[in-house]
């Protein structure tokens, strides 16, 4: 699959940028960009509590037909598009020939053929450092709104979040205990953002929120998935759905009981 060059029409979505891209190139699904958008973006080192509140919010946005926008980087970005997997719209610093981090390979590589991934950058393009923060405005730019889900104070979420205030776009985080999360925190201590009390209630204020969500980590485990990879992306799950007897570990893989 070769990346295509998106039209001028969809490049208005970033036209309030200081320095707007004059070219994306794209592969994949181009109707969600006419989707409601939202962007959940953290920490590349989150907690377990993290990664379960970013599974459980971006499966309720896809159930309720928003797309979640992220940026394809370890942690909190590949786990909220894998829950939000096919309404989900990857935003990379590399051109789309370049797989950046080897390790998100499967989950990008099925981006490009479920999803939506977005790129400044022709084909072979390898990434600079500073190119991560330039690729993090177009995040910012293509969203309704921004929830940054853990981050540290001096980190690059802080600086997208900053940037959302720039842009009037609303600013949402997860409550976290003190010094677990400490650029979230300060925020909320400065009023500058909103606090996700509930998922249900937050979804709402975007769209009608669907009731009959599906498990997402049960619709993982009957891909044939092992415990290893299970645990490497739902961490503590694995073991609360064994107690309560919805899945068995037999010898290296799961297997769905009910």
């Amino acid at each position: 699959m070769e990346s295509k060059i998106l039209s001028d029409d969809f490049l208005d979505f970033f036209k309030d940028l200081k320095k707007p891209p004059k070219k994306l190139y794209y592969r994949g699904n181009l109707e969600l960009l006419r989707k409601r958008k939202i962007a959940i973006i953290g920490s590349r080192k989150m907690s377990i509590y993290t990664k379960n509140c970013v599974f459980s919010l971006a499966s309720m946005l896809k159930n309720s037909g928003i797309c979640v926008v992220s940026g394809g980087a370890l942690g909190v970005d590949i786990n909220a598009s894998i829950a939000a997997m096919p309404y989900t719209i990857g935003i990379f610093a590399n051109g789309l020939n370049q797989i950046y981090p080897k390790s998100n390979e499967k989950i990008i590589k099925q981006m490009y053929q479920e999803a939506l991934a977005l790129s400044e950058y022709e084909e072979d393009y390898i990434p600079k450092k500073y190119d991560f923060l330039l690729r993090n405005r177009l995040i910012i730019a293509l969203s309704e709104a921004v929830v940054v889900a853990q981050a540290d104070i001096n980190s690059g979420s802080m600086q997208s979040a900053k940037l959302a205030l720039e842009l009037k776009k609303p600013l949402y985080v997860l409550p976290h205990r003190i010094n677990e999360s400490s650029g979230t925190n300060l925020f909320l201590k400065e009023k500058k953002a909103e606090l996700i009390y509930d998922f249900k209630e937050f979804v709402g204020q975007f769209a009608k929120v669907c009731e009959d969500v599906q498990d997402e980590f049960l619709d993982f485990c009957k891909k044939g998935v092992s415990i290893d990879e299970a645990l490497a992306i739902y961490g503590e799950k694995v073991y609360e759905y064994e107690l309560e007897g919805k899945i068995s570990v037999e010898g290296l893989l799961i297997r769905v009981l009910k």
